[in-house]
């Protein structure tokens, strides 16, 4: 019976350092400012004044402050008139990565809300965090707050911290 129960609560402590370390899902540091200068770099530019948008393509490259950004394609679209030519969503595909100075994610496709600090990324998607990796079909995060939802199937794999018995 002792060891029943010995087994029963240390499944149910490790089954809560996995809950826990799965719902860690921040990227970045929680402080990100999105007045930032945006810098892009690709192979190719084309403007369309008539939307309010850019299209760049070819190893493109999106760096704002400690965030690095990159992908086959990425359409910038700016805020209307009187905005002061001002970015309002950069929308990314062609296999995205996302990068701040501690995590990394992957997916198919992206939406960077600049004016709102969030970031969207879709299709198997794959956030790692050191040896921590969290995947799944939609990661929502928001860069000021550090909050992120993993949402569609979500599977992880976490490394406990060393230590205990």
């Amino acid at each position: 019976m002792y060891r029943a129960v010995s087994y029963a609560l240390a499944l149910s402590l490790f089954a809560g350092a996995a809950l826990a370390q799965a719902a860690n899902i921040a990227l970045g540091t929680g402080s990100f400012d999105t007045s930032l200068p945006v810098e892009v770099t690709a192979d190719q530019l084309s403007v369309d004044q008539s939307n309010g948008r850019a299209v760049f393509d070819g190893n493109v490259l999106v760096v704002q402050g400690e965030v690095r950004l990159s992908a086959g394609s990425v359409t910038i679209e700016y805020a209307a008139e009187g905005a002061n030519n001002a970015i309002e969503r950069l929308l990314a595909s062609g296999g995205v990565t996302f990068v701040t100075a501690t995590d990394a994610a992957e997916a198919k496709d992206a939406v960077y809300s600049v004016t709102e600090g969030t970031v969207t990324l879709s299709g198997d998607v794959l956030l790692t965090q050191g040896k921590n990796a969290i995947a799944g079909d939609r990661l929502v995060m928001n860069l000021t707050s550090g909050n992120g939802r993993m949402e569609g199937r979500v599977r992880t794999v976490f490394t406990p911290a060393k230590g205990g018995n």
